[in-house]
């Protein structure tokens, strides 16, 4: 039998709303959320630490997390560095409010995730168990969901990327998935930020010595000229004098450098 014109065009009210409104408006909103990342990756690339320095690229790298993973309000960044203070980074003050409470009491979803090398997520801060001193303080301070991710690079975990929001369940498995793939380039940046610091700390460490080794080389040969000695005997007087009286070397060295200047010019004096 002929169908009517037009009917097998048909669809079911059912496929309708599937392809019609309802899941219409969710599809601009994961095309925007796929957007929002792609302009972020993008501009994430091209980051030099030389040009800003390594605290506002993690900075930068921080607030481009916000616009790439979907619920954020807020982002951090941590650079862990053995021996060394930690570089912590904000996107916004509340961000700096809630890292400062979990660095302080040394608990908190970052801490986790760059110590267990994985994500931590919880859409209700103030009951989760597994941060009983953290969570409740983040609560009462309106902050309820985190996203915590591990910065890995080749060499081991550098740090974690935090992201905040106030509102209770924020970020759902797609913001997770997210916010993974937003780590891996955010990693190389951080590395970046390390390697900037270690050569910037290396540059002044350089600089200092520069500065420094006119003054000591006078005082080995001052203790040369009264003892005898040897250089190496008068570079281990040095660092005796230094080590009994808890004083750097520069400053034992310029102390008698000034004290033998002072004696010369008296000598002057008295002729």
């Amino acid at each position: 039998m002929n169908q009517p014109d037009g009917a097998g065009d048909e669809t079911s009210s059912d496929d309708q709303v599937e392809h019609g409104t309802v899941f219409g408006d969710d599809q601009v909103r994961i095309d925007r959320q796929d957007t929002d990342l792609a302009a972020s990756l993008t501009e994430l690339s091209p980051l030099s630490a030389g040009r800003v320095g390594p605290v506002k690229l993690l900075t930068q790298v921080a607030k481009m997390a916000v616009q790439a993973i979907p619920g954020a309000e807020g982002a951090g960044l941590s650079l862990l560095e053995p021996d060394r203070q930690n570089i912590i980074v904000k996107s916004a003050e509340f961000v700096g409010q809630i890292d400062d409470i979990q660095y302080g009491i040394g608990q908190g979803p970052c801490i986790s995730a760059a110590a267990e090398g994985r994500t931590m997520r919880s859409g209700s801060l103030g009951g989760d168990p597994r941060w009983p001193r953290f969570g409740p303080r983040a609560g009462r301070l309106g902050v309820h969901s985190v996203l915590s991710v591990p910065l890995r690079t080749p060499g081991g975990v550098l740090g974690a990327m935090n992201v905040y929001a106030h509102a209770h369940d924020a970020f759902d498995d797609h913001a997770e998935e997210v916010g993974e793939m937003f780590a891996v380039p955010a990693a190389i940046s951080v590395l970046n930020a390390q390697i900037l610091a270690q050569s910037q700390r290396l540059a002044t460490q350089l600089e200092a010595a520069l500065q420094s080794r006119p003054i000591i080389d006078q005082a080995i040969g001052i203790l040369r000229s009264r003892n005898g000695d040897t250089a190496q005997e008068a570079f281990d007087t040095l660092r005796k004098l230094s080590q009994h009286g808890h004083m750097k070397l520069l400053e034992v060295a310029r102390n008698i450098v000034e004290e033998a200047a002072a004696k010369a010019c008296a000598r002057r004096s008295r002729t």
